[in-house]
């Protein structure tokens, strides 16, 4: 039986929650840091600086955190849907501390949230593609209840990163670890959404899709 078959639930959540552990550290660290710079006797300057510190790990600790709720979290009830105004906020929030500009696209509806969770960590994908920045352009078209997303990652040398293709086209991963789930979950979204996934390099972007099966 393949790895990704053989994935419990449990296993999933643990790998996920890994996952944005990992997200969260390094701005939390830096508070860390920042504090424990102020608690040392120094120059203005070095107080000054840990409070830019502090004040800009503390933002980009809750853009990620907000980003992840929704990506990865219930984000309310079974059937519920989330406001794509929200999505949208979060998602420049998270970007904002990214290499790459956020372009939206896609006008404000209520749409059933694994539709939303599938495009925001669609976008963390599109992220990987451009590592030394760029711009991230999202579009939709169809209906909230039966949209398609297409996203165009253009930038400096974009890349898919290496086994995203397979992943999200269906294959056995060669791994399944807090690494890699971030692909795998996002497969599983589609599946569960009734939708297929697509990754191209195309010249100078990296073209995303995600569509209806039927």
């Amino acid at each position: 039986m393949s790895a990704l078959k053989e994935l419990s639930s449990l296993d999933l959540a643990a790998l996920v929650a890994s996952r944005v552990c990992h997200d969260i550290i390094s701005p939390v660290g830096a508070i860390t840091n920042g504090l424990e710079v102020l608690d040392e006797e120094g120059s203005e300057d070095m107080h000054e600086f840990a409070m830019d510190l502090i004040r800009k790990s503390a933002r980009q600790a809750s853009a990620k955190l907000q980003f992840a709720r929704l990506a990865f979290g219930a984000a309310g009830s079974a059937g519920a849907e989330i406001d794509l105004g929200d999505a949208q906020v979060v998602a420049t929030g998270f970007m904002e501390n990214e290499k790459s500009d956020l372009t939206w696209e896609i006008a404000r509806h209520l749409m059933p949230k694994n539709y939303v969770k599938l495009l925001l960590n669609l976008i963390l994908i599109a992220n990987q593609c451009v590592p030394r920045g760029g711009e991230i352009r999202v579009t939709m078209e169809g209906e909230p209840k039966s949209p398609s997303f297409t996203l165009h990652a253009s930038g400096l040398n974009p890349r898919i990163p290496l086994g995203m293709k397979e992943t999200l086209s269906g294959e056995e991963p060669e791994r399944v670890d807090a690494h890699s789930v971030q692909p795998i979950y996002t497969l599983l979204l589609a599946r569960e959404s009734g939708m297929v996934l697509a990754i191209d390099k195309q010249e100078e972007l990296v073209k995303i899709t995600a569509f209806p099966t039927e």
